[in-house]
């Protein structure tokens, strides 16, 4: 079985994620990659027939436990250290690989 994840593939992930990595780093992820995908492609072929659906999800959502004791409040809000905020969120400025050129 030739590998799906080659080394071309990592570097071009980690370029795409601004990720510096090395020959030997790239190697070695490229071989744990493909190990996931082999484990990945074992499971699919289990024969499952027969097998109930599992589902956890009963509409309930999580069981959490109680909260206890008072709420902890801040003590100056948001505006004594945001740059900016509006509407309680916190604005940020856009990054710069993020903006229009053209503009």
């Amino acid at each position: 079985m030739a590998s799906p994840v080659s080394v071309k593939d990592v570097r071009h992930v980690a370029l795409l994620a601004r990720l510096g990595v090395t020959d030997e780093r790239a190697a070695a992820l490229a071989r744990e990659l493909n190990t996931i995908l082999v484990h990945m492609d074992a499971l699919g072929r289990v024969d499952t027939n027969g097998v109930a659906e599992y589902s956890a999800f009963d509409g309930a959502g999580q069981r959490l436990r109680p909260d206890q004791g008072p709420a902890i409040g801040m003590v100056a809000g948001p505006d004594s250290f945001a740059p900016a905020t509006r509407e309680g969120l916190l604005l940020v400025p856009r990054l710069a690989t993020h903006e229009d050129t053209a503009e």
